[in-house]
């Protein structure tokens, strides 16, 4: 099986997208269908909201043949219990976005965003991304998984290993060792084929075998 713990495309304003035959976001968004389509048809394929696609919705979810996940998600496996998260939750350090959060996960503010015209929504999507950009190349500080928030989750869900992305710090955190089973956070990377060099990593899981992170190759 396959997961996809969230912001798989930069930007997600609607599933109407696929059908805007003029528009190449459109074009793009149909490409996505059907490499997801072609992963969906070798194996079970789930997918997990984040921060810049978390208005993906069941309708392209269906199209793909993914199965959307809620967020946290326990995945038990080989003996033991996972927790996956996009991990944005968790940043609670960051006071301005939760709120934000708070805001466009309501069903009422996604409604009303998704009434809007096309043209406006990929209009708001431009502007929320170009902030994100300059606050990224001013070097603002990014909050961090805060600790014991994560391990409150592992806690309350039985579980021993949170795995999330988001916070694009690739690492391996011991979070308790006081006590069996050892509590731990596994941060996955972000994806960038075009970076030098690329950032093309996975988490595999194995029965018999801790997980083990594996680079994938570009795509000739």
């Amino acid at each position: 099986a396959l997961f996809i713990l969230g912001d798989l495309f930069e930007v997600w304003v609607g599933d109407g997208i696929i059908l805007a035959s003029d528009d190449p976001d459109g074009a793009f968004a149909r490409q996505c269908q059907q490499v997801l389509q072609a992963a969906c048809a070798r194996m079970p394929v789930y997918f997990m909201h984040g921060n810049r696609d978390f208005l993906l919705g069941e309708d392209f979810a269906r199209v793909c043949g993914m199965t959307l996940l809620p967020d946290p998600t326990q995945l038990d496996f080989d003996g033991r219990r996972y927790l996956l998260s996009h991990g944005d939750a968790l940043c609670l350090g960051d006071v301005d976005y939760q709120q934000f959060r708070l805001q466009v996960r309501q069903a009422a503010w996604q409604a009303n965003f998704l009434a809007k015209p096309l043209a406006e929504r990929q209009e708001i999507a431009r502007g929320l991304r170009s902030q994100s950009e300059s606050r990224k190349a001013s070097g603002a500080h990014y909050a961090d998984v805060d600790t014991a928030a994560a391990l409150s989750w592992l806690r309350a869900n039985h579980a021993s290993t949170l795995i999330h992305g988001h916070t694009h710090r690739p690492r391996d955190h011991i979070l308790d060792a006081t006590t069996p089973p050892v509590l731990c956070r596994l941060v996955l990377s972000d994806w960038d084929a075009a970076a030098q060099p690329p950032r093309l990593e996975v988490l595999r899981l194995a029965a018999g075998h801790p997980p083990r992170r594996v680079v994938l190759a570009p795509a000739p």
